[in-house]
């Protein structure tokens, strides 16, 4: 075998998984197929959390805030144009992910490894988008520690397709988040691309995991628990990998690290989704009193989670005309639950004084 083979089962990681899969059957029946509106704004909560996680890794930083602005096709300008660019095609490559966790037809190959890597590093010439590299590279780890080697280029083709060829029918057995973790190491140490191998990675784990068919990619993703752990993240790489490619070395604590990662996050979206039916019934309570239309739950819950509302978000999580949204955000602004910010086809509506002290006398 040319890549890193699965570490043997342990009885304390078998019970880790079992606490994970019973965490997310919680969050599959109560996000995965929900037909509630007000989902959607968690659902885009997750995947911009995402983002960042896996962007801010590789040193493009965007507040959570814009990020939300990003990937709804917005441009903030507080976030560099090359940021933008990068969390765009990220997006991008996620949305693809998307679209593949549902395709029956699906076969892994070495051209969806690199479709992926072109879809994320397609705002990046210098990294070759869509191709393997050529010539020798060393992958730093900064001051004081010894770089990566990982194998020269005339070896990348056959290992990438091994990859490939692993990802459709090796050890189909096995946990998928232990999968995905191989997925992620493999492919990170093979470093096949100039740039982009640790973005490409996250997305092909994401993709393994997705291809599960319990929860969507954004939920089931750990780039948030990695952008908050980078420093343990690259550490327990550099102790898998060692110096050079060397796939006879043990993969367990990457498997480990990885396991762990999965159960926080698993444990923290069941945390969110507790706050959210708790902030959605205090947005129907408020609407009910008012005598307001169902409809008004959903900018009020999306007040509250943080991400500012347009009339276009509106429009689509309400399924009401531009006219109708409009008066809708005007009718909860006049009333003092939202403010308004900016002018113009920049307006947008935030949480007002009154909806965020209603919600912080919640028991």
């Amino acid at each position: 075998m040319l890549i890193y083979a699965m570490p043997p089962k342990s009885p304390v990681l078998l019970r880790r998984l079992d606490e994970l899969d019973e965490v997310r059957r919680y969050l599959a029946q109560h996000l995965g197929d929900s037909g509630e509106p007000w989902t959607g704004a968690l659902r885009r909560l997750a995947a911009a959390e995402a983002t960042v996680g896996s962007t801010s890794i590789e040193g493009y930083g965007a507040s959570l805030e814009d990020t939300v602005e990003i990937l709804a096709g917005r441009h903030p300008s507080s976030t560099s144009e090359e940021t933008q660019r990068i969390i765009a095609a990220y997006a991008q490559a996620m949305d693809r992910v998307g679209v593949l966790a549902e395709d029956r037809r699906f076969v892994w190959s070495p051209q969806t490894i690199v479709e992926l890597h072109f879809l994320v590093c397609h705002p990046q010439r210098e990294a070759g988008p869509g191709r393997l590299r050529d010539g020798h590279v060393v992958v730093t780890r900064g001051l004081g520690r010894d770089p990566y080697r990982p194998p020269a280029s005339e070896a990348v083709p056959s290992l990438v397709d091994e990859m490939a060829t692993w990802l459709d029918a090796g050890d189909l057995s096995r946990h998928p988040v232990v999968r995905a973790a191989m997925a992620h190491l493999n492919l990170v140490s093979v470093h096949p691309f100039r740039d982009g191998n640790g973005r490409v990675a996250r997305v092909v784990q994401s993709l393994v995991l997705a291809r599960e068919g319990l929860l969507r990619p954004e939920l089931v993703s750990i780039e948030p628990y990695l952008g908050r752990h980078t420093s343990e993240y690259y550490a327990v790489l550099e102790e898998v990998q060692g110096p050079t490619f060397d796939p006879a070395r043990d993969a367990s604590a990457w498997v480990e690290f990885c396991i762990e990662a999965h159960v926080s996050e698993a444990k923290d979206r069941r945390r969110w989704l507790e706050v959210a039916h708790a902030r959605h019934d205090l947005c129907g309570r408020v609407a009910r009193e008012h005598r307001y239309p169902d409809r008004f739950v959903i900018a009020l819950d999306q007040a509250l989670l943080g991400l500012p509302i347009t009339n276009a978000d509106y429009r689509g999580e309400a399924g009401v005309a531009g006219p109708t949204a409009t008066q809708d955000l005007q009718r909860l602004r006049n009333d003092g639950w939202l403010d308004q910010e900016g002018g113009g086809r920049s307006i947008r509506y935030v949480a007002g004084k009154q909806l965020r002290e209603r919600w912080s006398s919640q028991p």
